[in-house]
């Protein structure tokens, strides 16, 4: 079926909701395209895209046959009754009317749903599957992307996001449904019910307990949600046990628009402008930033009479020294999980404390996945993802910034009362293993035309290895066939595919090329280790200009 025959198809429904109806007739041809080029993908995280009409889109009618499809997949799972679902969402626009649309969808199947009433983060939906011994979860999000979209992810029974395994299998049922209209909805209150107070209340004491050393708390931390999930229980939390905490409140608005930020991605520069004017005011130390559904953190820290941001790998990094050096009678049977696009030294800090290190694919799920693989049989100690997310205790199975800004509360109100910042104990750890500098530069290629220039810079990478001068290739992955070659012989990758390719140097020196799983473009990460912060960086620009003019030339 072509995207025009997608199209009429959609106009002349009876069924298309009025709103989807009056802004499909108003799209233009090009629009037109976009919109129905193609079915958006049910990927290994769930969907995520622009809000809008049509097959390519985020609305009513997707949600729908995405929630059909996973009913569909609990039924023939699970013999047992009734089977449960946990369902939670973000601020975004929509989201609360997702939410109930899979709830209605669900109880049409005679499953049960609890519904949180109002907005709630991402780890306490994966905590609420668990907790009410529920076959699945559903989360309405779009995590850190801008204010146009919205996603729809999907957990299994251990709080994880559905495997690999798991996804095909929603995707084959998810496929076989061969209209977005004529789903079904029952309204019945049996079926979907409200998630009561004690399930957070539960969550937030497991949080309270990641504690490790006595402070004074007098250090002022500002903090903002970005107009989402966070602020309804990361500022109550702190306050509780005593932080100096200091709200921005314009931020602290559920805004689906993010009136008041430039950005609602923690990782972004922009986002902290109006933060940084702030805390200076209030003379803050630091400033701590979730995304809209919780899930990752910002953080930037007053030192030397300024602030600097810290990225996502330093978080990491300095997450994980910190629990390895005050933890008592480590476990040295329990695990670090960590990615192939993270920084090498969070590994490196692993081993140096005895502990086991284990790669995963990128995404969080994957994390998540071999947390709930090794319950029983080894212990989980700490997993993080360069992309500004932790996982400090595994009662959650997706990455938590609230558990991560209840650590760095106290690592800040620690080091405050020895006169140290989080400068200068990321400074101690690279005295002790090495500089080690990372980067990430996104390229955005958007529409058909971006889709297909991606599929030809991974294809070109992969037929045609990076060559850096000065730099030997000791081997490059190919995830997506599950190899490593080496100059005269390859080895099998133990890892799910994915369309990852990985070239690793002499001297510490790595680039990977991976496109986004979620967003419009080529992720082009670099990591090295070396005794300069400064030629680290001209070393990454140098190589990155030499890639950027290649794809220019594709």
């Amino acid at each position: 079926m072509t995207y025009l025959d997608k199209y009429l198809n959609w106009k002349n429904n009876e069924n298309l909701e009025p709103h989807l109806k009056e802004e499909l007739l108003s799209l233009s041809q090009e629009q037109i395209k976009e919109a129905f080029y193609t079915d958006l993908a049910f990927g290994t995280g769930g969907l995520r895209g622009i809000m809008g009409v049509g097959t390519n889109r985020i609305n009513t009618h997707v949600i729908r046959k995405a929630t059909l499809g996973f009913a569909r997949y609990l039924i023939k799972k699970y013999n047992e009754r009734p089977l449960r679902v946990a369902i939670s969402y973000d601020n975004r626009n929509l989201s609360y009317e997702f939410a109930l649309t899979a709830a209605r969808v669900l109880a049409e199947n005679n499953i049960e749903s609890h519904v949180f009433p109002e907005l709630r983060p991402t780890p306490l939906l994966s905590y609420a599957v668990r907790y009410l011994k529920a076959h699945g979860g559903i989360m309405i999000t779009a995590s850190h992307n801008p204010k146009e979209y919205n996603g729809y992810k999907v957990y299994n029974e251990t709080g994880a996001q559905l495997n690999l395994e798991e996804s095909n299998e929603v995707i084959n049922e998810i496929n076989k449904i061969d209209s977005y209209f004529n789903i079904l909805e029952k309204d019945d209150k049996n079926l979907i019910k409200m998630i009561d107070t004690s399930l957070e209340k539960s969550y937030l004491e497991l949080v309270k307990n990641i504690h490790y050393n006595k402070t004074s708390k007098k250090a002022k931390i500002v903090y903002s949600p970005l107009h989402g999930t966070g602020g309804k229980v990361i500022v109550p939390l702190l306050k509780e046990v005593g932080y100096d905490v200091v709200p921005y409140l314009p931020q602290m608005i559920n805004d689906p628009n993010f009136s008041a930020t430039k950005s609602s991605n923690p990782e972004d520069k922009i986002t902290y402008d109006v933060l940084i004017e702030f805390a200076k005011k209030v003379d803050a130390k630091a400033i701590l930033v979730t995304d809209p559904d919780a899930d990752r953190l910002g953080v930037a820290v007053l030192h030397d009479n300024d602030f600097h941001l810290i990225n996502g790998n330093q978080t990491a990094a300095l997450e994980l020294y910190y629990l390895l050096k005050n933890t008592k009678d480590l476990d040295k049977n329990s695990f670090v999980f960590t990615t192939i696009v993270t920084s090498d030294l969070i590994k490196e800090l692993a081993f140096s404390f005895g502990l086991k290190a284990k790669e995963t694919l990128t995404g969080f799920k994957f994390i998540g996945e071999q947390a709930a693989s090794i319950e029983g049989k080894s212990s989980y100690f700490f997993g993080c993802e360069e992309s500004y997310g932790s996982l400090i205790r595994d009662f959650v199975r997706d990455k938590d910034a609230v558990q991560a800004v209840f650590l760095l509360a106290e690592m800040i109100n620690y080091l405050a009362d020895n006169n140290k910042t989080l400068i200068d104990y990321l400074e101690t750890i690279y005295q002790e293993f090495g500089y080690y500098y990372e980067w990430t530069n996104q390229v955005s290629l958007k529409g058909i035309e971006g889709a297909a220039k991606i599929v030809k810079i991974m294809e070109h990478y992969r037929n045609n290895p990076l060559n850096i001068d000065g730099f030997e290739l000791l081997y490059h992955d190919d995830f997506e066939h599950s190899k490593r070659y080496y100059h005269d012989h390859f080895e099998i990758i133990d890892l799910p595919k994915s369309n990852v390719v990985k070239f690793v140097y002499n001297d510490n020196l790595w680039v990977t090329f991976r496109p986004s799983g979620t967003e419009p473009k080529i992720k082009i990460y670099f990591g090295v280790k070396s005794d300069s912060k400064d030629s680290s960086k001209a070393l990454v620009n140098k190589i990155n200009e030499k890639i950027i003019k290649t794809i220019d030339n594709l």
